[in-house]
């Protein structure tokens, strides 16, 4: 692909706690993160994304010890039985996988953390306060609810509905409460760095009521799972400080080799962190002044997602509400879990899923839509014209319609992917296959077909489908990578070369397959799936 070196995209999606496998909500947000960076991947930027397992922490010990193994036993055979795994399920290109039991990782957070402590930001104190381990977080009152059932006349953590527990302990501390006006300069100065407009205003809001300072610290006469504090090894670090590291120490901060270094300064600040909204506050307070304590720059862009609910609440393993990204692909593939999600739910809101639109978005727009597009087009080329592309002659008002759809198609989905509007992006892309679907009823290339003399008004018709095709293929490769991978091979590769070299802008020029190109045979893209 051709690469602008000039310019980098950095994605990360959250690292994802090993204490159960992954559900749709966690292949949501990779998918999510994957369409952004292969969108600007075919941009021809150095696009790098990062993903990766948190397994540190008061909630993995425990659920290691319920499991009768060890924390680190437990983590290495979810992340080899699950968390990989699911990477190639729903088919993320990711370019590093982190964990935080790696030595890049804790060497590097500990060398953070000394940096910290020796400009003056962290300082030993005493805390009292109510912790929730499924959050792995201290709660303010207005954090809880009163419980209900077998909680009843508990406090409750408002997330995990479970009872917190009362914690009071001789901890470090960062001084959080020194960056409040910092944050809140920021963010004024600037004003898309927390995404969607929503999540900004309720984190503005959030910092202005004050900001305490945050206990990063835990005893090991507690538990000791996790890193030292390197000044004070009867202390492990606090996971949630542990795990947003993670970010950097990932690229290379804090590597004395050349090549880790030289990654670490082209890739940071990130381009965009996605994340739930339920852990925006650590990424878009607790982790910007980290950074700024340390004399480095905030990502550029921190997005806070809405949840897939199930039954009106948000999915949880816990609530037995988790659906396996497997039970949706082993039916539809993963490209149909990848569109489902990125088309069906406007990302930065809480979404619904359910089996009966998928399976009626994967008939209409999919199979129907875009599939049988494919395969009509394609097969009419092959029938009239023996699988050769043909010359068009002068385009038509109706044809030239056509060609102002498929332009204006690409500036639109290129416009709404810089505001991380996936599904706006994808509803662009759309209106160019109803276009194309709408064009060929209208031209009736079958019709043409009847009579030599309209041969060249078919030659013309059938070169602005494909023509239009190829578009398409550009445009929806970053979200359904492998139907497009097989319309192209089909369509464009023996003239053109691979997909992954053809740019997004490349994409806007008209007249980019060549008459005279020889098709493939094309399988059908989106088979139809008998309903039981």
């Amino acid at each position: 692909m051709p690469n602008n070196s000039g310019v980098s995209f950095y994605s990360t999606t959250p690292i994802f706690y090993v204490n159960d496998a992954p559900h749709i909500g966690h292949a949501y947000t990779e998918v999510a993160t994957d369409v952004l960076t292969r969108w600007h991947r075919q941009r021809g930027e150095n696009a790098f994304m990062l993903t990766g397992t948190d397994e540190h922490g008061e909630k993995i010990l425990r659920t290691a010890a319920a499991n009768n193994t060890s924390p680190k036993e437990w983590a290495d055979k979810l992340v080899a039985e699950a968390w990989l795994p699911l990477l190639d399920t729903i088919d993320i290109d990711n370019q590093d996988f982190i964990r935080t039991t790696e030595p890049r990782h804790e060497v590097n957070v500990q060398k953070f953390l000394q940096n910290l402590y020796d400009t003056g930001f962290i300082y030993r104190g005493e805390y009292e306060g109510n912790y929730c381990v499924g959050c792995e977080e201290y709660k303010t009152e207005n954090d809880l609810m009163p419980g209900e059932g077998q909680f009843e006349g508990q406090d409750v953590c408002a997330i995990h509905s479970k009872p917190v527990e009362k914690l009071a302990e001789t901890n470090y501390f960062f001084k959080l409460s020194d960056f409040e006006q910092k944050l809140l300069d920021f963010y004024e100065a600037n004003p898309t760095f927390i995404q969607p407009e929503s999540a900004r205003n309720e984190v503005i809001s959030f910092v202005r009521r004050g900001l305490e300072d945050l206990s990063i610290s835990r005893s090991k006469e507690k538990f000791d799972w996790g890193i030292d504090i390197p000044w004070d090894n009867s202390h492990i670090t606090y996971v949630w400080f542990d795990a947003l590291l993670n970010y950097i120490t990932a690229i290379g901060y804090g590597s004395d080799e050349p090549e880790l270094k030289a990654r670490f300064e082209q890739l940071w600040p990130a381009s965009v962190q996605v994340v739930g909204k339920d852990i925006l506050r650590f990424h878009a307070v607790i982790w910007p002044a980290m950074l700024m304590a340390a004399d480095l720059p905030p990502a550029k862009r921190v997005f806070g997602h809405g949840w897939l609910l199930v039954g009106g609440e948000k999915m949880s393993k816990s609530k037995l509400t988790g659906i396996a990204p497997s039970q949706i692909t082993d039916t539809f593939g993963s490209d149909a879990f990848r569109y489902y999600f990125m088309k069906a739910i406007a990302f930065g809101q809480d979404g619904s899923f359910s089996w009966e639109d998928l399976s009626a978005r994967y008939q209409a727009e999919l199979a129907n839509g875009f599939g049988n597009l494919a395969s009509r087009a394609l097969a009419m080329v092959n029938k009239y014209f023996d699988g050769v592309v043909p010359t068009p002659g002068e385009l038509t008002d109706a044809d030239m319609h056509v060609v102002a759809v498929a332009a204006k198609a690409v500036a639109d989905a290129d416009a709404a992917i810089e505001e991380i509007a996936i599904q706006d992006a994808l509803s662009a892309i759309w209106t160019l296959v109803d276009e194309l679907n709408n064009y060929i009823t209208v031209q009736e290339p079958w019709a043409l077909a009847k009579d030599e003399a309209n041969r060249d008004r078919l030659a013309t018709v059938l070169y602005v489908v494909t023509e239009g095709l190829r578009v398409l293929a550009i445009l929806l490769a970053p979200v359904i990578p492998k139907a497009t991978a097989k319309l192209w091979a089909a369509l464009a590769e023996s003239s053109l070369g691979k997909l992954a070299d053809q740019t997004i802008a490349s994409a806007g020029e008209w007249g980019g397959i060549k008459p005279g190109t020889q098709l493939g045979a094309l399988e059908a893209l989106f088979p139809r799936i008998e309903q039981e």
